[in-house]
């Protein structure tokens, strides 16, 4: 009974889980794309004093949700554009 559990376990296709992040929308000028920084704080290599540093995403926001200053949360998806990954999942403060 435990062999044709395992052997149905493994031919299921597995979900991949989808990496998330949090930031703040910096432009929305585009048409159904916003620009999303994230800030990830981590110790420097040589001194170890915790650096800030910022990273740009360009997410595709279908409703026009998003605004300048809106902390937003973005999850990765397929290639939408020449620099687009990511989707916006929701406006978390206005």
């Amino acid at each position: 009974m435990s062999e044709t559990q395992t052997s149905a376990a493994t031919t299921e296709p597995r979900q991949a889980v989808k990496k998330t992040r949090v930031g703040v929308v910096v432009s929305d000028k585009m048409s159904k794309t916003i620009v999303v920084e994230v800030e990830r704080r981590v110790p420097h290599a040589l001194f170890k004093k915790i650096v800030r540093k910022t990273s740009k995403f360009y997410a595709h926001d279908e409703e026009a949700k998003a605004k300048i200053g809106d902390k937003v949360r973005i999850e990765e998806t397929r290639p939408l554009s020449k620099l687009k990954r990511w989707k916006l999942v929701e406006v978390l403060a206005h």
